[in-house]
């Protein structure tokens, strides 16, 4: 966000995933209220003064309930939020990402929105980070994990997101809006949405198996086929389903 912009990187991640694990509030409220509790600049050691109290009591201002009992937002949730506010989120077990001096051989990348370890779960205007994929029809490896929460402070959030990424050529979320969509788009990054969600590679081995097949035209285009190659495909697969 614009008006917070004396926020180190570290002190504005913690407090985006904070505000992730807090029902119905968003990066703005969250820094409403640290604001109104913390005297002084927030930062990393700003934020361990926070307590399950403070947090309490500045949800049930907002509220309307001064004792903060009747809050919407429930103990177990507060406690998480000062856990990751004091830095102490873990890593969730995330997956390696794999060092290798040369790409794969008729390789594409391929990034999948996601929540918690090496699965397919996320939103693509919420999703906390993606994880970028090198491919091709036989071998794959994870190259990157990029965190998304840095958008909650960007002006343009979508824009942001579809940055982190610009290096991909295909885009796996459980959802994404029209507009958002649109951008991806733009960045000639195609977008599969699969609200099932499921574990990242068992997802991109399906992709794989059509990566060795016969591709669909938008694939085929982005593998570098030519396009009287991807005519000819089509008419093989009209005269196999005819």
């Amino acid at each position: 966000m614009s008006d917070v912009p004396n926020l180190s990187r570290d002190a504005a991640l913690r407090i985006a995933l904070a505000a992730r694990v807090l029902p119905g509030v968003d990066v703005g409220q969250l820094l409403d209220i640290l604001h109104r509790r913390i005297q002084g600049e927030l930062n990393e050691e700003s934020l361990t003064t926070i307590t399950v109290t403070d947090l309490k009591t500045g949800f049930g201002s907002a509220d309307g309930e001064e004792d903060g009992e009747d809050i919407s937002v429930g103990l177990p949730a507060l406690k998480e939020a000062v856990r990751i506010l004091w830095g102490e989120q873990n890593d969730e077990h995330l997956p390696q990402v794999v060092q290798a001096a040369t790409p794969l051989p008729n390789s594409i990348r391929v990034a999948v929105a996601s929540n918690s370890g090496e699965t397919l779960n996320g939103h693509f205007g919420s999703c906390i980070r993606f994880l970028v994929y090198e491919m091709n029809a036989t071998e794959l490896r994870l190259v990157g994990i990029r965190s998304a929460l840095e958008a909650d402070f960007s002006d343009d959030r979508n824009a942001f997101r579809v940055n982190l990424i610009r290096d991909c050529q295909v885009l796996y979320v459980v959802s994404v809006g029209g507009p958002a969509a649109a951008k991806v788009v733009r960045a000639d990054i195609y977008p599969i949405k699969q609200i099932d969600g499921g574990e990242a590679r068992d997802v991109l081995s399906k992709l794989q198996q059509v990566m060795a097949g016969t591709p669909p035209p938008w694939l085929a285009k982005i593998l570098g086929v030519k396009a009287e190659d991807r005519v000819r495909f089509n008419r093989e697969d009209a005269q196999l389903t005819g």
